[in-house]
């Protein structure tokens, strides 16, 4: 699942677009372009037995590839429209299963490598201002330079990602730039609605002063766990997020909380109901077959991140949710406990390289973990047996600037009890990851 703005390596890439200093101060328009690719690699493991969505035990190699354009518009002075079409093949570790914590979030449990073109995003977005302070914001991906009323009510409406409007760390939000797995890029614990490519149709509204922020989003959930089509009956189901939004300066430097609650309503499954059905039967359990339109599922979770120095930033997230219902849309984590470190490398006179470590563990509740221990499978995981315990993944990286533009990374993850199961594992997972980006702006008008 994917996709956030990127943070901008501005290079020119047309003579006659103008450079970073002669940016004009209020953008008409911006056309940014990224790529991304990573290679990974898993050894065998301790494994003895398997089911079908185990993660395998024999060495693994896979590549992933995206690429992506970002044009934004501004229709009048506060409203604006952002299209980005993208591109994405590639194929995970044994088809993105087996996995709770999956180590690459540039990928998305599809059913074919080949590459495909899509729609990433689709929307406008408006600012109603209250008073007359401003601040001033910088060209991005899906971000025209300009100022905007520090006092405002903002409404997104069209296609999105909702990670890119809830749930942000300024150390962890951006696979393609920053931490890789799954619960450590968002909040593994919130299953936010979206389709296979990580995108969604909806809303967003957003209430923001110069210290509060307060975000509400209604949007499409998808017809089946993990599907490519929505559900259009978003009066009975859909995903409904919440979240508050508090920053702060601790000595002048910045910092972030930010609560989040949620609740989602789709076609899903119950694994007690699974249970009992199965105990009724003499079968496997199976919660497909308790699938009833407008089952709620709800969770909560924090985002917690401050800046020590200005090269120096700690960050943590935890989350939970209800734990009886399907996993849907996501990952297949009911808690979720995560914290890391980041340090740039002005010290060592490479101030565009980032060093970063993080550690996380997730688990699942009782009746998810029986469901699962007697043969049950969720969309990504399955061993056919359970012997439970927590997952916990240690993932570092290294991320060097080769050229303006132009980045490598080199990630290490270390998987503890994947899937939740003790008899596995555990595995290491070794990556390198090559991004670049750059965009197109218009000369200031003279």
């Amino acid at each position: 699942m994917l996709m956030v703005p990127l943070q901008l390596l501005a290079q020119q890439a047309d003579p006659a677009a103008g450079t970073a200093s002669d940016a004009p101060a209020v953008e008409r328009w911006n056309l940014y372009y990224q790529a991304t690719s990573i290679g990974q690699y898993h050894g065998t493991f301790y494994s003895p037995y398997t089911g079908p969505l185990s993660l395998q035990d024999y060495p693994e190699r896979d590549v992933s590839l995206t690429t992506t354009l970002f044009l934004g518009l501004r229709l009048e002075k506060d409203t604006t429209f952002y299209f980005d079409p993208e591109i994405a093949g590639g194929r995970g570790f044994s088809n993105v299963d087996g996995l709770a914590n999956p180590s690459n979030g540039e990928l998305p449990r599809v059913a074919t490598a080949a590459p495909k073109p899509y729609l990433a995003r689709l929307y406008a977005a408006h600012d109603f201002g209250f008073g007359s302070e401003k601040e001033h914001v910088e060209s991005d991906e899906n971000q025209l330079a300009g100022d905007r009323p520090v006092n405002r009510y903002s409404i997104y409406a069209g296609r999105f990602s909702l990670t890119d409007f809830f749930d942000d760390n300024n150390y962890t939000h951006d696979p393609r730039t920053q931490f890789m797995a799954w619960g450590v890029m968002y909040n593994g614990a919130w299953d936010y609605p979206a389709d296979t490519r990580g995108y969604t149709w909806g809303i967003v509204q957003e209430l923001h002063t110069r210290n509060w922020a307060f975000r509400y989003g209604a949007a499409a959930e998808p017809k089946t766990a993990n599907g490519g089509r929505f559900d259009r009956r978003l009066f009975r189901d859909r995903g409904d997020t919440f979240e508050e939004e508090r920053r702060y300066s601790v000595r002048k430097h910045p910092g972030a909380i930010r609560v989040l609650e949620y609740q989602n309503h789709s076609d899903a499954g119950n694994y007690g109901t699974a249970l009992q059905l199965a105990a009724q039967t003499g079968t496997t359990p199976n919660v497909v077959a308790t699938r009833k339109p407008g089952t709620l599922k709800y969770g909560a979770g924090i985002s917690f991140d401050q800046e020590i120095t200005s090269d120096f930033g700690v960050f943590s997230r935890l989350g939970w949710n209800d734990g009886k219902t399907e996993s849907w849309a996501f990952t297949a984590i009911d808690r979720l406990a995560t914290g890391g470190v980041s340090l740039k490398g002005t010290r060592w006179k490479r101030k565009n390289d980032v060093v970063a470590t993080s550690f996380t563990a997730s688990g699942i509740s009782g009746v998810h973990a029986l469901y699962l221990a007697r043969g049950g499978l969720d969309f990504l995981i399955g061993d056919g047996a359970l012997h439970y315990a927590p997952e916990y993944v240690w993932e570092s990286y290294y991320s060097a600037r080769l050229f303006p533009g132009l980045s490598a990374t080199f990630d290490l993850q270390h998987d503890v009890n994947p899937a939740f199961n003790h008899d596995r594992g555990p595995v290491w997972i070794e990556s390198i990851r090559l991004h670049m980006e750059f965009g197109i702006r218009p000369k200031q008008a003279k």
